[in-house]
């Protein structure tokens, strides 16, 4: 497309304008940059589309195809839109209107296709432009949008509107931190929003066959809606101080993590879409109060139901639980390179939820740490959760190795020597250190209950005292370097250590007066600390971690 071309647009007649922008279309439909087209003919052109836009509406979507692509370039393209004409396409988006109109769809755009194609300009700009983002936090698009959540109750109101209703305002919140205040309580996002996901679950609920129960199954295309909703929930939500809520803000929380639990529990068509949906609502579980995370469990309320049904725990339908650990699980079996990213939110996730509810926790440990019978390999190595999460406490990622770590210590009552019953003293040496819990104690930052949960097996007990504490399992006793050995060679042995203890402290005596080497030893607080005199170092009696009492209960 060169200058002659822009000339013929601006003479041609309507078709003609509308044919030559489908080829140029069909050309670049995969296109992202355009170096042919300089800036003056970009602003020619852009100028031409909108003056079509305003004149001639049956070349409104070929138009609005053309800025769509031609917005894809981040470069220029603050030279290319103005205020003016982001306000057109929020208008041609049926954003600009009033109350009133937006209830009624009596906007001055009625066809949906129109809106959709503005809706995409819309994100492809707010994506590449701050002058744009701003722009449309400050001419009513916002409200417009929030407006709009409350016709989604019309069956007939199109879906992909109100799909790139939610994308717009994603972008706007994630790209723009300080709308979100606005939004989440002066505008009631956080409402509307719970409403739009409870809209999705009712329309999905139907009559499961292998349980003859009601259960939620979800379209593709619900399924699509629901994650940009709990992805604008996560923007909402991720910098609220949760500390000291108000009895209301915390009511609207648990209804949240309710609808959660329900997701959580919803069937879909696609496996991929399963897992694209649990993983945007545990992302969101992440931003919930602790005290919410209750709503995860239903009581069971008829006894019959707790027959022979692995899901019920002491009195708890456990199944949105269970449901996370078998993300947790699905997640370890992918590669390690993403560790970081997909490990993250659910590990964060399940380590909040054990640490405030011991229902979750024990059943949790249940499951995961169960009572140990396996002494005879190494902790990391098997392919149980276990035997995953244990190896990766030595992983180079450090935010996954400490995120491990935390997990498996709250599982164990955050109680030092039943970490190293399961993990092993070398796996769990990194967490002991950073806590200064080296020579054990407990790192209580939550109250957790007293009772004793289960005792030491059959065969943990039998070979308890060959157990390498630092190994995690049994170790065949060495042999004995003296065996075999005649008086004489014992003798020479004795006297060749007693020459190189001797060289030893000669050598650290001179160290140590010349500052070369510092003593130290470990302190009550697990932590290194300098010693003045080397009566200091005789006195100590510091027990190894691998003589504190491991049983289970505290």
């Amino acid at each position: 497309m060169d200058e002659s071309i822009i000339k013929k647009l601006e003479s041609s007649s309507d078709n003609d304008v509308i044919g030559t922008l489908v080829d140029f279309n069909k050309k670049h439909a995969q296109s992202f940059s355009f170096p042919e087209l300089g800036l003056p003919l970009k602003k020619n052109l852009v100028s031409l589309l909108f003056k079509q836009l305003s004149s001639n509406p049956n070349a409104r979507i070929v138009c609005l195809e053309t800025i769509r692509i031609l917005s894809r370039e981040k470069s220029q393209i603050e030279d290319l839109f103005t205020k003016q004409t982001i306000s057109v396409l929020v208008n041609l988006a049926g954003l600009i209107a009033g109350e009133e109109e937006i209830q009624k769809h009596c906007t001055l755009v009625s066809d949906p296709k129109v809106i959709v194609e503005a809706q995409k300009c819309l994100c492809n700009l707010i994506y590449n432009s701050k002058f744009v983002q701003g722009s449309c936090c400050n001419n009513g698009c916002i409200e417009g949008i929030l407006l709009r959540l409350r016709t989604y109750k019309d069956p007939d109101f199109p879906h992909d509107v109100k799909f790139f209703d939610m994308r717009m305002l994603f972008l706007l919140t994630a790209l723009c931190a300080e709308i979100r205040p606005k939004v989440r309580s002066e505008l009631h996002g956080l409402i509307y929003l719970m409403e739009v996901l409870d809209l999705i679950l009712k329309d999905s609920l139907e009559v499961k066959v292998d349980t003859s129960k009601e259960g939620h199954c979800l379209r593709d295309s619900e399924v699509d809606m629901a994650c940009e909703v709990l992805k604008c929930l996560f923007n909402l939500t991720v910098s609220v101080e949760k500390g000291d809520m108000e009895e209301e803000e915390e009511a609207h929380y648990m209804r949240l993590v309710s609808i959660l639990h329900d997701i959580l529990l919803s069937d879909t068509k696609s496996a991929e879409k399963k897992e694209e949906l649990q993983s945007h609502t545990i992302d969101l579980l992440t931003t919930m109060p602790m005290s919410t995370y209750e709503e995860l469990l239903t009581p069971v309320l008829r006894p019959e139901d707790e027959k022979d049904n692995p899901m019920v725990f002491e009195g708890m339908d456990m199944e949105a639980v269970g449901i996370l650990l078998s993300f947790l699980e699905r997640r370890l079996e992918k590669p390690n390179k993403t560790y970081k990213e997909i490990l993250s939110p659910i590990l964060t996730t399940l380590s909040e939820c054990c640490r405030y509810n011991g229902t979750i926790r024990k059943y949790l440990r249940k499951k995961i740490l169960p009572p140990l019978k396996d002494v005879m390999n190494r902790p990391e190595e098997g392919s149980t959760v276990r035997n995953r999460l244990v190896k990766l406490m030595t992983s180079p990622v450090f935010d996954v190795k400490e995120l491990v770590a935390d997990f498996l210590f709250v599982l164990c009552k955050e109680n030092v020597g039943r970490l190293i019953k399961y993990t092993g003293y070398g796996n769990a040496a990194g967490l002991l250190a950073n806590r200064g819990l080296m020579l054990g104690g407990g790192g209580r930052s939550a109250v957790y209950s007293s009772e004793s949960e289960d005792s030491d097996t059959e065969e943990y007990l039998a070979y308890k005292d060959k157990i390498n504490p630092v190994l995690g399992c049994y170790q065949d006793p060495p042999p004995n370097p003296l065996d075999g050995m005649t008086e004489e060679q014992k003798e020479y042995e004795a006297m060749q250590l007693v020459n190189m203890m001797d060289r030893m402290s000669s050598c650290s005596f001179i160290l140590c007066r010349d500052g070369l080497i510092q003593p130290m030893r470990v302190g009550t607080d697990g932590k290194p600390h300098s010693v003045g005199h080397i009566l200091e170092l005789q006195n100590s009696g510091a027990q190894p971690p691998s003589t504190q009492q491991d049983g289970d209960s505290d």
